[in-house]
């Protein structure tokens, strides 16, 4: 069904009138898209977020705590008019100019292009698919709230997920809705994030606006580590060939991001982002008694200490508008691992875990000497050789599990951070062997450029996960911004500004 000509013309009219675009973030998470739209103009309106800590943060951060914006809600069983009607903002149809957000590649990962066509016409047929019900509601959402745009964030195998190119799926039912698709792979360590994060970004615009979308412009150059161009190699196979490469009916098409020129300023490596913030030294701490087992809460606060590096990134995350950062640090709080801050320690800058594992068994090898010098011999084997190796080895086959540990390189940005790193939190070692840890929670949040003003509710695992499944900031900025010149018409498809001569929407298909 196609949007009403006169609501997407009002819709229109009212941007270029000077309002701000509303948006609706759907599977929002705490907000690291949202946060990004709204430092590059946005009036985040509304979300819809089924974990209850991540809903929490979100209402925290964009709404005041407010009730109603801050509880978790399943897009399941939330339709769009129970949602506008709960949060008071009229009709679904006329509340947002823009959706956002990525519904998880697993709820419907081999749905087949078939099936997505159908779903398009009839999304009740395929309500008890649980692999494409989470898509069929995103779908519903833009269906009724007839957005202007749509942004969709995911994982690169999205493009290639089970022989199908997800994206290309799912904008061929957005180009027969009216709209402009094109989908790219982005890598936040180019838009002045210090983690080499790639993410598939699919932006789609109503075609009353343009005949095609443009693409954020990179800001820095980093050269990626091989395993990165691998992997890009593998999920574009499907997108760069074929006919994916001419837009379908309507236009929907792969497009190439803007390469970043050596000339750029090099990425922000971990080093700038997060060598500022207060040392945990932890096996100093742990002899102390100061770091024990158990719950991790997020109220404990730490002077900065006089680490005061004022690099541009620094800056930006402790002065972000409207989320400052305080003379204290927030969320600096670290894992409790007593086996492994000696192993930590003893690790070099890139070392994974068959180095880990190596250096444990000499760590352990030296205390077996230590005690038989001391005249305590230990049996090969026995219990008590056994419990003791257990003090000072992970149990994990260095064979199966080459990456799980990784320690981080000072003088390049991060690798990706997952959303399991509450859990195991080995993949981002601190790069400084005199703290020899994992990172905490705020300096995660500065990999991901969450400001030091934003708060994340629940404890720390939760809070982990809430970062690791997060969108960056000043990625999703980046995108923001290029989207709303579309959006108000400073860009057009000849790359003219339009600002000051057009306040009438573009007709349907007018050239240049």
């Amino acid at each position: 069904m196609s949007a009403d000509p006169k609501l997407i013309r009002q819709k229109i009219l009212r941007l270029r009138a000077g309002a701000k675009p509303r948006v609706l973030d759907l599977f929002s998470g705490c907000g690291g898209i949202s946060l990004g739209f709204q430092a590059a103009g946005y009036d985040i309106a509304a979300a819809v977020e089924f974990d209850a800590d991540a809903a929490r943060s979100h209402g925290l951060n964009f709404h005041g705590g407010e009730d109603r914006h801050s509880i978790a809600r399943d897009i399941t069983t939330t339709s769009p008019e129970d949602l506008t009607q709960a949060l008071g903002l009229g009709p679904a149809s006329s509340a947002f100019d823009v959706i956002v957000g990525g519904p998880p590649c697993q709820a419907f990962a081999r749905v087949g292009r078939s099936k997505l066509r159908e779903i398009a016409e009839h999304p009740e047929a395929f309500r008890h698919d649980p692999r494409s019900r989470l898509y069929i509601e995103y779908l519903s959402y833009v269906e009724a709230c007839a957005p202007l745009a749509v942004v969709i964030e995911n994982v690169p195998d999205m493009l290639n997920h089970g022989g199908h190119n997800l994206a290309a799926e799912i904008g061929e039912i957005l180009a027969n809705k009216g709209y402009v698709v094109r989908y790219t792979l982005l890598n936040a360590a180019f838009y002045g994030v210090p983690q080499m994060r790639e993410r598939m970004i699919l932006i789609a615009i109503r075609e009353e606006i343009a005949e095609d979308v443009e693409l954020p412009s990179p800001t820095h150059w980093v050269d990626l580590p091989p395993g990165y161009q691998g992997s890009r190699a593998v999920a574009l196979k499907l997108a760069t060939s074929g006919d994916l490469l001419t837009p379908t009916v309507g236009g929907s098409a792969y497009k190439a991001a803007p390469e970043a020129a050596k000339t750029l300023p090099p990425a922000i490596t971990t080093e700038q982002a997060i060598g500022d913030l207060p040392e945990i030294f932890a096996r100093e701490l742990l002899a102390a008694g100061e770091l024990r087992r158990g719950t991790r809460r997020l109220d404990a606060t730490l002077p900065y200490n006089g680490h005061n590096w004022q690099h541009d990134y620094v800056k930006l995350m402790r002065s972000w508008k409207g989320f400052e950062g305080v003379a204290h640090v927030r969320d600096h709080v670290i894992r409790y691992l007593p086996r492994d801050y000696r192993i930590f320690a003893g690790l070099n800058p890139g070392d994974q875990y068959p180095e880990a594992h190596r250096h444990a068994l000499a760590l352990f090898e030296a205390e077996l000497n230590r005690l038989a010098a001391n005249g305590k011999r230990l049996e090969d084997d026995n219990d008590e050789w056994m419990a003791l190796k257990a003090k000072f080895v992970p149990p994990y086959d260095a064979g199966k599990f080459p990456n799980k540990w990784r320690k981080m390189e000072a003088s390049t940005p991060a690798r990706t951070l997952l959303a399991h790193l509450g859990k195991d939190g080995y993949s981002h070692i601190h790069y400084d062997s005199r703290q020899a840890r994992p990172i905490s929670v705020r300096e995660a949040a500065r990999l991901q450029s969450f400001p030091d003003g934003f708060r994340f509710a629940g404890t720390m695992n939760p809070a982990f996960r809430q970062i690791g499944n997060a969108v960056p900031p000043l990625l999703a900025k980046a995108v923001a911004t290029t989207l709303r010149r579309q959006l108000i018409g400073e860009i057009t498809e000849c790359g003219t500004d339009t600002a000051q001569q057009q306040d009438q929407p573009r007709a349907i298909g007018a050239g240049c």
